[in-house]
């Protein structure tokens, strides 16, 4: 596989679920991903990645920012508070709004930097325990809180949970979608990207499908400008 195969698949499940070509972003996931791997995708012409730790990202996508015109950032891992402030300076999208603390700090921030990421709220479809997320019947509560602060968020997500069909959470998540007036949709991974664009999905999240494993512990950064 690589990302013409995903790219080619993304366009065959819109066709089948008779939506238009290209109503469905590609989020290329290049959490602790080697350099050469991540350069190559970006040559290669995708323009939209995401990134799990804020840290990592800050570390290595200044540089590549400057390489290449239009690059897209999305936050799709677990938010701390405490990393508010640098995650809306980085990223043009954050998919992990899961809290009211985290509502207030990210207000703060957009209201002080004069920025706003898009915005997804993530919900727990599954009401997993260990698993961080908005409950559906919490949501519209949420909402509200959220739009009370100033913030506007405008889609959800999902993680459905490993060993369940992923297909009920997706249409939960349209459903509640629907219901709150929120357009966008950040579901589907690389396992099940095709069910989530035949529930609706705007936004998948493929990461080894397009990269190859993971290299854990390897230091990733981007080689800087070219001169």
């Amino acid at each position: 596989m690589g990302l013409d195969d995903i790219r080619g698949r993304i366009a065959a499940a819109e066709r089948a679920a008779g939506r238009a070509a290209g109503s469905v972003t590609l989020i290329a996931v290049s959490k602790v991903q080697p350099a050469d791997r991540i350069e190559a995708v970006l040559g290669a012409g995708q323009r939209v990645f995401g990134e799990n730790y804020v840290q990592e990202a800050q570390g290595k996508w200044p540089g590549w920012r400057e390489r290449f015109d239009g690059v897209e950032l999305h936050m799709i891992g677990p938010l701390q508070s405490n990393k508010a402030k640098a995650a809306v300076e980085l990223f043009d999208a954050i998919h992990t709004l899961d809290r009211i603390s985290l509502a207030r700090k990210l207000a703060h921030q957009v209201a002080e930097q004069g920025r706003s990421p898009q915005l997804f709220v993530q919900v727990n479809t599954g009401d997993e325990p260990q698993k961080a997320g908005i409950l559906a019947d919490e949501l519209p509560g949420f909402l509200v809180s959220c739009r009370d602060l100033g913030l506007s968020p405008e889609g959800l997500m999902c993680i459905p949970p490993e060993d369940e069909d992923p297909v009920p959470h997706f249409r939960l998540l349209r459903r509640l979608a629907d219901e709150n007036g929120l357009a966008l949709l950040s579901m589907g991974m690389s396992a099940d990207f095709e069910a989530a664009i035949a529930e609706g999905a705007t936004h998948v999240r493929v990461g080894s499908a397009i990269f190859g494993a993971r290299s854990y512990g390897q230091t990733v950064k981007s080689t800087g400008p070219l001169v």
